[in-house]
């Protein structure tokens, strides 16, 4: 039997289960979540230890900070508001048409397909599928190759905790990756990079399976005049930091005013020799994930010091080629035409980019692809509008990084070449569901006065219709 046939007769039997229970009742959707719930926390340290080894390195107070513990407050959340969510909501119908009554009622797509990225295996799974399993959809996720203990784990636990017919995880490398995507499910969300993203688009365009793409890009972090420097030096610090760096949302490149270039690689040192003393020694800092990574990110540095950027360096020692630890790095001078100003850095090299005004600062945002997350420190409430105003990004966090994609009253995607659609909270519900809208005509009405043959009446009728729209 092929992968394709495999993964044929996996989605078969989670459609004829949804056929059986199309629209399941709260009490199931809550089970589900639960179980989820139960798989995580049952199996932190499991999970962290899996993580660690797939890096050759990551701390396991990241993996409870950035996956365990917004996994669970999602599951959380969902439990809390998901019957809410699921109530059909009354929506007016025109003055002409009354006393007919409209509403909208969310039902669940049917199948969603997940295909997960490495960089965090288990958010990134566990995320989407709390939204598409409290919408009740039925959920076959595609883990990473690149995490291969953390997968295999993964897999074990859910067909545990989860009946085959409710949740399917699906193992293998690009091939089986590239079946899944050609699979027609009623829904499919990537996370990933923008060159995969257009693959797993085509794929999904000949079945019409509608997409949620969450893509990257290089997102900007701007220091304003306004802004409080040492605060905003530290923050942005911690968010590129974090996992090394290999976060889709971490701030790619900074723009600060021309005067202050030097005065941020100072405070940048002193900062990041509290957060991480000696990093390529110490545990609480990650391994970037493979040797390809590594050497990608290399050659990045290597050809901005060749083509003349100033390396500066963000603690004490050198690379460890080896267990592939990478030291962080500030870059200045580097000029547009290099590839680590063109391309997603997704690693520890941080660019700054000098500006003289403001205005200059958002005019390079606005010229370049719009950023799956743009970072904005100021205090000046007219910039921040300004700023806010004329650039466009995925999300935006102001005076911190990262903390976006924490709140379960916000969407999270990304616009353009960063992504399409979002989800995360009821947005992740209503896209996962099809929110079918209903018109209930009254028992009495005026719907046969339109009827044909149209004489003086139909005539009176629809100039009445015409003033009053």
């Amino acid at each position: 039997m092929t992968v394709t046939d495999t993964l044929d007769a996996l989605l078969l039997r989670m459609r004829d289960a949804h056929a059986r229970d199309p629209m399941p009742a709260w009490p199931a959707r809550a089970a589900r979540l639960r179980a989820l719930q139960a798989l995580i926390a049952d199996h932190r340290g499991d999970i962290a230890d899996a993580i660690h080894q797939d890096f050759g390195g990551r701390p396991s107070e990241e993996t409870d900070l950035l996956e365990v513990f917004p996994s669970l407050s999602a599951i959380r959340h969902a439990l809390r508001h998901g019957r809410r969510w699921m109530k059909p909501r009354r929506s007016l119908p025109g003055l002409l048409f009354l006393p007919a009554r409209n509403e909208l009622r969310p039902q669940p797509l049917g199948v969603v397909g997940i295909i997960v990225p490495w960089n965090y295996p288990l958010y990134l799974a566990a995320g989407p599928m709390i939204d598409a399993l409290a919408a009740g959809n039925r959920v076959m996720v595609k883990m990473s190759e690149y995490t291969p203990r953390f997968s295999a784990l993964f897999a074990q636990l859910a067909a545990r905790y989860f009946k085959p017919d409710e949740v399917q995880i699906v193992l293998g490398a690009a091939d089986v990756a590239q079946a899944f995507s050609a699979l027609p499910f009623d829904h499919l969300l990537f996370t990933g990079s923008t060159a995969v993203g257009r693959h797993v688009m085509r794929a999904a365009s000949a079945n019409l399976t509608p997409v949620t793409l969450e893509l990257g890009g290089k997102s900007p972090a701007i220091v304003g005049p306004g802004a409080r420097f040492g605060h905003a030096v530290e923050r942005i610090l911690v968010g590129k930091l974090f996992n090394a760096g290999q976060t889709c949302i971490a701030p790619d490149y900074v723009l600060l005013p021309r005067a202050r270039i030097d005065e941020f690689v100072t405070t940048a040192r002193a900062v990041a020799a509290r957060l991480y003393p000696r990093p390529i020694d110490n545990a609480q800092y990650a391994s970037i994930i493979s040797e390809r990574q590594y050497q990608r990110l290399a050659d990045l540095r290597d050809s901005a010091k060749q083509g003349g950027a100033r390396i500066e360096p963000l603690g004490e020692g050198s690379d460890d080629v080896a267990k592939q630890r990478m030291l962080p790095l500030l870059l200045t001078g580097a000029n547009d035409g290099l590839p680590v100003m063109q391309e997603e850095i997704f690693g520890p090299l941080l660019p700054l980019v000098p500006y003289d005004d403001l205005d200059q600062a958002i005019a390079y945002v606005a010229a370049r692809p719009h950023p799956l997350a743009l970072y904005l420190f100021e205090e000046d409430r007219g910039r921040i509008d300004r700023v806010l105003a004329r650039t466009t990004a995925g999300g935006v966090t102001v005076n911190d990084t990262l903390y976006h994609i924490a709140q379960h009253g916000l969407p999270f995607g990304g616009v353009g070449p960063s992504g399409t659609g979002g989800y995360h909270g009821e947005a992740g519900f209503r896209t996962f569901s099809h929110v079918k809208p209903v018109f209930r005509q009254a028992r009495v009405n005026g719907a046969g006065l339109l009827n044909p043959p149209y004489g003086e009446r139909f005539r009176r009728m629809v100039q009445l219709m015409l003033k009053r729209g």
